[in-house]
């Protein structure tokens, strides 16, 4: 498998308002060879959770937890 071209990295700490329309809005674009990296770094709120839902739906997004 070849590396993505373009890796974009999301900070996620308490998030959960703002996270779904983040993570769609990169998802949505036109160029395909992407990583999506999530860096949650001890949410308190649902983000992790969110996170959790887009990796078991995209291959492309990956969660980091601190």
């Amino acid at each position: 498998m070849k590396s993505p071209f373009l890796s974009v990295v999301i900070p996620v700490y308490n998030a959960e308002l703002s996270l779904v329309r983040c993570i769609e809005s990169i998802l949505r674009q036109n160029f395909n060879d992407i990583e999506v990296l999530l860096i949650d770094d001890g949410s308190t709120d649902s983000s992790l959770q969110i996170c959790e839902e887009f990796v078991s739906k995209d291959s492309r997004v990956k969660i980091f937890k601190k």
